[in-house]
């Protein structure tokens, strides 16, 4: 394939098709990057995100696993990138509406702690994907383990450092489908997964030839808009290009909203701008 056929990878939220070595896949580094508010903590863990080889060569198998061996959307670091900012803004905007994080309510940590998990537990909850597909969430567990076991003790204190890693893992496994997040900051990176659903992630199914509704109808989500609402604490907006968008909220984000335990706190519109519907394929055969 010709270099300006190839898809552009990484920061313009495709990952490059073809094989590459593993010195090429860490050139094209991506950045772990969100406005950190005089958070230093959160200031630390992205410093430490950004250095970390070992959590990058992670994210490049998951791709692997994910993309070249499984024709699936990206589950690498521009998914984990996207996923970190939505999870961050959506904790703001609900501890902006007076929701109480669990690291809070239970352990007198305060919303900078909360950030520190929800980030975490958004960089690793798919780690499990450089393993396997099938039960990649719980693989995640134990991979995010041994990373929480390096970057916690530089932020926290010995009688700390578990109680946070207990938040980051629950928060990781409890995205999972059927999963229960006992906690808002579980529930949090829960939705921010469920909202990485604009119509970037379904050019890779598509390049691959797969027409079927999970990829028409993510191509039909445009963008996605996290702001405060008018009678709940979030509201999310979803713009779509073509009807086949609203499967994506009717079946798939509806899912990961009911048992978030975030429910009272979430309100959420589709709409779509002008009069005519943009044709997202020109055939269906089976």
């Amino acid at each position: 394939m010709s270099r300006n056929k190839q898809v552009i990878p990484e920061e313009d939220g495709i990952p490059e098709s073809g094989a590459r070595t593993v010195k090429e896949r860490f050139e094209r580094r991506v950045q772990m990057r969100v406005p950190n508010r005089h958070n230093e903590k959160l200031a630390e863990v992205l410093d430490w995100a950004n250095e970390s080889d070992e959590l990058y060569g992670l994210w490049i198998a998951s791709n692997v696993t994910a993309i070249e061996r499984l024709g699936m959307t990206d589950h690498g670091p521009v998914h984990v990138k996207i996923v970190m900012n939505l999870a961050v803004r959506l904790l703001r905007l609900l501890l902006d509406g007076d929701v109480v994080p669990s690291v809070a309510r239970h352990y007198g940590l305060d919303s900078h702690d909360a950030e520190v998990v929800v980030t975490l537990a958004a960089l690793f909850h798919d780690l499990g994907m450089s393993i396997h597909r099938t039960d990649h969430e719980a693989y995640s567990l134990f991979l995010a383990h041994g990373l929480l076991d390096e970057v916690l003790p530089r932020l926290y204190n010995s009688r700390q450092v578990p109680i946070l890693r207990s938040e980051i893992l629950h928060a990781i496994i409890g995205h999972r489908t059927g999963g229960h997040p006992l906690t808002p900051e579980a529930g949090v990176v829960r939705i921010a997964d469920a909202l990485d659903m604009a119509k970037g992630r379904s050019r890779i199914p598509f390049e691959a030839g797969s027409v079927s509704i999970h990829s028409i109808s993510a191509a039909a989500v445009e963008q996605v808009h996290l702001e405060a609402g008018e009678t709940k604490p979030v509201r999310i907006r979803i713009e779509i290009s073509n009807s086949a968008g609203i499967f994506q909220l009717d079946q798939l984000f509806r899912e990961k909203l009911r048992g978030s335990g975030l429910e009272p706190y979430i309100e959420l519109e589709a709409f779509m701008e002008g009069d005519e519907e943009k044709r997202l394929f020109r055939s269906f055969a089976l």
